[in-house]
């Protein structure tokens, strides 16, 4: 039943105040531009569900298949085709697997902040700092980075992470769904927050390609994603826009998924106009134009 005293109190104000994404070009040649990210939770994935799944072992392989086989495989791929991509780490892949997070590293990959544990950031939550200061020690401890990027676990969001992350240094974040076009945050004061990197959520793989052994969703066949992606991409390069992907190498790195994702890069990268790049690169796209501005 809703609670009329809960709906009474949404405030009848637009949930992001964020001013309309500037239209800032993309560096020449280009006229669009794709954010080729990852999202690296390993077991994380599925503890940050339920904490005794880390006892659940074939649970848990789930997300171990990342270190294992995905991430290699993805690597493996982005090498192939000469494209660098940033990978949104939680600290515990870091600590649990840190081969494999030095060998995103090692191969010139951007890294970027994706919490600790995975835990879900939810109003008035403790753990948001503490998920916070962890991420950022873990990447320090083990590869020596402090990260400019932000993706939220579950793709969610609340003011207190939003007012934290422009506090800690973190200069563009990549979790929200209301844009095409990369754009400023306002915080609730009015002071400018971080830049925002919106995600396409076509491309999150995930909702395509993973079904766990008690999930009811069943795996989309190639040729369907495959349409997706394409119809998207070239609709958001008519105009002259950015599409961000989310992938998981528990996920894109399965061998049919990785068909899948090498048949739709070496498409992306035979269009001429299409910048495919990191996250650190398209926010100092925006920067260097909102100085210029001033």
């Amino acid at each position: 039943m809703l609670d009329s005293k809960a709906l009474q109190s949404i405030p009848l104000v637009p949930a992001n105040t964020a001013d309309p994404a500037p239209n800032y070009p993309w560096p020449k040649p280009y006229t669009s531009a794709m954010f080729l990210s990852f999202d690296v939770d390993a077991e994380s994935a599925w503890t940050s569900k339920d904490a005794v799944h880390a006892q659940r072992l074939i649970t848990m392989s789930y997300g171990g298949y990342e270190a294992r086989v995905g991430t290699p495989k993805l690597l493996e791929l982005l090498d192939q085709l000469d494209l660098k991509a940033t990978f949104f780490v939680t600290g515990w892949s870091v600590d649990a697997h840190p081969a494999m997070a030095e060998s995103i590293l090692k191969a010139g990959h951007e890294i970027g902040h994706h919490g600790y544990h995975h835990l879900l950031p939810d109003p008035g939550d403790p753990w948001i700092e503490e998920e916070l200061e962890r991420g950022f020690e873990a990447l320090k401890r083990r590869l020596g980075v402090k990260p400019i990027g932000y993706r939220a676990p579950y793709g969610e969001f609340t003011e207190e992470l939003r007012t934290a992350l422009v506090r800690d240094g973190i200069v563009y974040t990549s979790s929200f769904r209301d844009d095409v076009r990369p754009y400023r945050h306002r915080l609730a004061d009015g002071k400018p927050g971080t830049i925002e990197l919106p995600v396409t959520a076509s491309y999150d793989d995930w909702m395509h390609g993973l079904s766990a052994r008690f999930s009811p969703r069943s795996i989309f066949p190639k040729e369907h994603v495959l349409s997706i992606w394409k119809d998207e991409l070239d609709e958001v390069r008519d105009w002259g826009a950015m599409v961000t992907t989310v992938l998981h190498p528990q996920c894109s790195g399965r061998p049919m998924r990785l068909r899948l994702l090498r048949e739709f890069l070496t498409y992306a990268k035979s269009c001429p106009d299409l910048w495919i790049t990191t996250g650190e690169a398209i926010a100092g796209n925006f920067q260097r134009h909102e100085a210029a501005k001033r």
